[in-house]
């Protein structure tokens, strides 16, 4: 029986895909739990709409990602913070700092999304990488300035 995974099944196919498996597979168990629909023409169809739909909102979502980077790119925040005779800071600017301060400029960027290794301990300018999108990477100036 021809079949398209509505979810992705171990062992047997990925959600989207169109497969041919046993009846008594399909019938039993696929069918039951409601993880594939029989392959008829006109479902077929509708999941092809449905994957060039899927496709055009992906690039739809990168390219406004690519736009962004460029807004970012061109952008310097400036973050205060207490600091030592050296230029070291008392406590340490981290993801979730930079993450407010970008709120601030209207721009919604979760911290987890910031890729800082270690938390910027010293005043001064560092560049700072953000991955928006999975394939769309931006640097981000960050001024430290004593308060």
């Amino acid at each position: 029986m021809r079949v398209i995974f509505l979810q992705d099944v171990k062992g047997q196919g990925k959600k989207g895909e169109v497969k041919e498996v046993s009846d008594g597979y399909a019938r039993n168990f696929l069918l039951k739990k409601g993880l594939v629909q029989v392959a008829t023409d006109g479902n077929v169809k509708m999941q092809k709409a449905h994957d060039q739909a899927y496709e055009k909102r992906k690039e739809q979502e990168k390219i406004e990602a690519q736009q962004l980077a460029k807004e970012i790119e061109q952008m310097e925040i400036t973050i205060q913070a207490k600091a030592g005779k050296d230029g070291r800071l008392f406590g340490a600017i981290s993801t979730k700092q930079i993450a407010d301060e970008l709120k601030k400029k209207n721009i919604q960027i979760d911290k987890r999304k910031i890729l800082l290794d270690d938390p910027i301990r010293t005043m001064g300018y560092t560049h700072v990488p953000l991955k928006i999108h999975p394939e769309v990477m931006a640097k981000l100036n960050v001024h430290v300035i004593e308060q």
